[in-house]
């Protein structure tokens, strides 16, 4: 029997054109120390509680509740919510992909912001759809210049806020504005997997406008302030409709029963919360004045991480910056990707390795080229 076509499967058409993800480097050549500041992870861990629940959990032989009935209402009850608009993820991350897969197919399209997360667009062309780019002003999202991109054929516009890497967010007044000129067929996705540390009076994470509307979501990550990335843990507040979409196509036993022990004490524990809150708005703002002092421009942020940019000069570049860092422990994350070719970003880590950082950055900027 002959055989007929390619000698091998080959993935649908479009596939071998999404960029994968490149995540930050998690260590460095070096003998002593590493300080991993790459990927936006707290330097306090996590609550003492979640790593109770979480070995008291580790029972291996059982599924997991494939409803995350304790952990839903753990979220619930902490935010004042409907557990059934629930749906719990592996890290929002799945939840993002998951509502691109629901409502996304060949030849609709998605909008995200210029340096948004980088899982947007990956999300958008896993499905066959098109990515549309709004260009952002002083690297915050523009409401003026998504509404433009909207279309007949725009099905989902994912924002950040706060964005992931530059730091910023947009006031929640700009953000009902956008939902308001929103067609209502259109679903804004709002990511605020760092809601928890921001600390200003015209923000909102999106619970408001997701209670009170058909077309709007919000999600969240146990992954940031809570210190569970490697548990893989995530929530989305949705309409009911939007909910029983997610549940048709998600995996029956998406998340194990260890992670979701941990998350129900992790957000129980608010004391917890409130003492990372007080340490980030701590130290935040001191990195922001010592690198700015060094001469470095640096883009204010509401997260956990700072985005700096380096002078544009041979041997002073985020480039250089980055070896001379990992050359003394110190991994930071190069962010040419997310469209800043001569900038890097730093999470937050504690008081020593904070000022340790500074001073390497001052000693590579000081040296002769």
């Amino acid at each position: 029997m002959s055989k007929i076509g390619s000698s091998r499967p080959t993935p649908r058409a479009g596939v071998l054109n999404i960029s994968a993800y490149t995540p930050g480097k998690t260590t460095a050549n070096y003998s002593g120390p590493v300080y991993k500041l790459s990927s936006n992870e707290t330097p306090l861990g996590a609550s003492k509680h979640a790593l109770d629940a979480y070995r008291a959990n580790a029972v291996l032989e059982h599924y997991p509740d494939p409803s995350a009935l304790a952990l839903r209402e753990a979220i619930a009850d902490v935010h004042g919510l409907n557990s059934s608009r629930l749906v719990i993820g592996n890290g929002s991350d799945e939840l993002l992909s998951l509502l691109a897969y629901g409502y996304l197919g060949d030849g609709d399209e998605a909008i995200y912001s210029e340096h948004g997360f980088l899982v947007y667009p990956i999300a958008i062309e896993a499905t066959g759809a098109t990515p549309v780019i709004a260009r952002e002003t002083n690297l915050h999202a523009n409401v003026d210049n998504i509404l433009q991109a909207v279309t007949p054929r725009t099905k989902i516009v994912f924002l950040a806020n706060p964005n992931n890497p530059t730091g910023t967010y947009l006031p929640f007044d700009e953000v009902k504005r956008l939902h308001t000129e929103l067609p209502s067929s259109v679903l804004l996705v709002l990511d605020a997997a760092y809601a928890e540390y921001v600390r200003k009076n015209d923000y909102e994470s999106g619970i408001e406008l997701v209670a009170n509307n058909e077309n709007v979501v919000m999600t969240r990550t146990f992954s940031k302030i809570y210190g569970l990335a490697n548990l893989r843990l995530g929530w989305i507040y949705a309409p009911e409709h939007i909910v029983d979409v997610l549940h048709r196509i998600r995996g029956p036993f998406n998340v194990s029963g260890a992670a979701q022990a941990a998350g129900v004490a992790a957000i129980k524990d608010r004391g917890f919360i409130e003492n990372a809150v007080a340490f980030n708005s701590k130290w935040l703002p001191w990195l922001e004045k010592e690198l700015t002092d060094l001469g470095l421009e640096v883009t204010p942020s509401v997260g956990n991480f700072l985005l700096m940019h380096f002078p544009d000069i041979d041997g002073k570049r985020a480039i250089d910056a980055d070896q001379f860092l990992l050359d003394r422990g110190y991994v930071l994350r190069l962010v040419g990707n997310y469209g800043f070719p001569n900038s890097l970003r730093a999470s937050l880590g504690k008081e020593k390795v904070n000022r340790g950082l500074v001073d390497a950055i001052r000693e590579f900027l000081e040296q002769s080229v």
